[in-house]
């Protein structure tokens, strides 16, 4: 299943080209991946309770169609559980009529907050937290 969350490009977000500065991209995918796991359950208040955090290990960020004040969006966000510490995190930005305008895709992990070391079996434990796991993928 993949997530989205609706974003409005406001006008202090944008560069010197009047286009969205390429570092608040990050941050919408961000925002989509917190929203998501709200939406599951899994707020960070419970992560912390239980002792987990997830961690963003690395990112790339591919811009294809620029983005102006005003714009609306779609964020999307969908994790891939591979079995194994790390799982994949893929992401679009779009435009309300389909338009790519950016692909953010990660490899993330969920941090044992005590041991700091990654969880072993990051899917398992979200998902047995998790409220609406259906959403974890």
């Amino acid at each position: 299943m993949t997530f989205s969350v609706p974003v409005t490009v406001r006008g202090y977000e944008l560069d010197t080209q009047r286009h969205l500065n390429q570092a608040v991209y990050l941050q919408y995918a961000e925002h989509a991946r917190w929203e998501m796991l709200r939406a599951a359950g899994l707020p960070q208040d419970k992560l912390l309770a239980d002792g987990v955090g997830p961690v963003a290990l690395e990112t790339t960020l591919r811009f294809r169609k620029e983005l102006r004040g005003g714009d609306e969006v779609e964020v999307t966000c969908r994790f891939e559980f591979t079995g194994s510490r790390t799982f994949r995190v893929a992401q679009q930005v779009l435009l309300l009529d389909g338009t790519v305008a950016a692909d953010v895709t990660a490899v993330a992990g969920l941090l044992d907050l005590a041991s700091r070391k990654l969880v072993q079996d990051p899917a398992g434990r979200l998902r047995a937290l998790a409220d609406r796991a259906d959403l974890l993928g």
